[in-house]
């Protein structure tokens, strides 16, 4: 009776090969052979390394591979690869680095790249005194941090220092250690968290109390990226335009709602770079919305305004923590090339481009807000996507979807009607 009852579990499904996993997902959700043979198609990563990149591998799946142009940034050129399937973000990146150009471009400073390491400990019966303690003992813990990482500390890097905070927390205080640790070109939560690791046994000594986590913030408020640019009044369409600029950033100052929409058109930029150079796009996206709301209170990540001249000035500052050695970084073929592209030779210079490249991600939005509206830049391309979705081909998409904007109605449906009506045009 029970016998046709589909289950997901499977015991040693990790333990099967690709094609052997893939057969039982196939079984399982009833995958025609065509979508079967999709997910095989694994395109510029050889199945071999996108098994070993994670667990229980039955496919892969491609992402458009784009390159924005047109970057200024501390006085060089960059083609900066982005990788992302939202309509007009790479046109829109490549537009307002243009804009940026007649000023001089756009330019960028990123911070030391120092990683927080926590430590927690527990049942701490005097946390303020024991804090002095281990702050009596830093030296100490620093060298069997650094121990863990000869390479590191070689290299100008590892940890530098050590900070402990008393926190009040539901169950009740704690002791928090940061390990403040230099990661170099890497993105360092590997180094940090073994370091974490390591001390963890002498801090219990140290407190008497209980240590639980041991592990990396993603809150890397210690590794900053900052830019800022000017961009002309004329440049932009007149004063008018630069008002309107400056009050949309003003909504986003006053509202979290605006502003979460505001910083996500930041991380539009920075996201698609981190996506092209396998960076850990998840770090990088819960630090930034973090550091955003470090005060208590959730704000935008850029600030623009007036200058005494009427132009628009325009700055950003947000966590970083990216890397160019180690991690999927040096395993993924394609983000060894976009580096390539990129040309980038540290880690550093890596976060200002990408701090660059979300500043004029903003610019770009709130430019089409404050005049257009943002819908209209994106109406080109989308009404091709519709096109593409009801199936025209060749000459047609450009047909339709130079249909569907002059009449206004850019829908799915209306692309459907309009390939049915010039393949009748044309069949007749």
């Amino acid at each position: 009776m029970f016998a046709d009852v589909k289950t997901s579990r499977i015991p040693g499904f990790y333990k099967l090969s690709m094609d052997e996993r893939l057969r039982k997902v196939a079984e399982f959700a009833g995958l025609s052979e065509e979508e079967v043979k999709l997910l095989k198609q694994f395109g510029n990563l050889d199945p071999r390394t996108a098994d070993i990149m994670i667990e229980n591998v039955i496919g892969a799946m491609s992402y458009p591979f784009a390159v924005a142009v047109n970057f200024l940034i501390n006085g060089r050129d960059y083609m900066v690869p982005m990788v992302i399937e939202e309509t007009s973000v790479v046109a829109a990146a490549s537009h307002a680095a243009k804009l940026t150009r007649e000023s001089g471009g756009i330019f960028a400073e990123a911070s030391d790249p120092v990683m927080i390491g926590q430590v927690q400990v527990v049942n701490v019966k005097d946390p303020w005194y024991k804090k002095m303690v281990l702050l009596e003992h830093k030296e100490e813990l620093l060298k069997i941090a650094n121990e863990q990482d000869p390479v590191l500390v070689k290299l100008g890097g590892g940890a530098k220092d050590l900070e402990v905070r008393v926190l009040d927390s539901p169950k009740g205080p704690m002791l928090v250690v940061h390990l403040l640790v230099d990661v170099r070109d890497a993105m360092g939560a590997n180094a940090v968290n073994r370091m974490a690791e390591a001390i963890a046994p002498y801090v219990e000594d140290l407190t008497g109390g209980k240590v639980y986590l041991r592990i990396v913030s993603n809150l890397a408020d210690r590794r900053i990226v900052r830019a800022w640019t000017k961009v002309k009044k004329e440049v932009l369409g007149g004063e008018e335009v630069v008002d309107g600029i400056v009050y949309a950033w003003a909504f986003a100052a006053a509202d979290p709602y605006r502003a979460a929409t505001h910083n996500k058109g930041i991380m539009n930029g920075v996201i698609a770079v981190a996506l092209a150079t396998a960076q850990d796009h998840r770090a990088i996206e819960a630090g930034a919305h973090a550091y955003a709301a470090r005060d208590g209170r959730y704000r935008p990540l850029s600030v623009w305004e007036k200058d005494e001249n009427g132009d628009l000035v325009g700055c950003l500052e947000m966590p970083m923590p990216v890397g160019i050695v180690g991690g999927a970084t040096k395993v993924h073929p394609v983000a060894r090339i976009a580096l390539k592209i990129l040309g980038v030779k540290s880690a550093k210079e890596l976060a200002e481009v990408m701090g660059a490249v979300g500043l004029a991600q903003n610019l770009a939005a709130l430019r089409a807000l404050a005049t257009e509206g943002i819908s209209r830049g994106h109406m080109e391309l989308h009404a091709r996507n519709l096109a593409i979705m009801a199936g025209a081909t060749g000459d047609l998409i450009d047909k339709v979807a130079e249909a569907m904007i002059r009449e206004g109605r850019i829908r799915f449906d209306r692309a459907k009607e309009l390939v049915e009506e010039f393949l009748s045009r044309k069949g007749s």
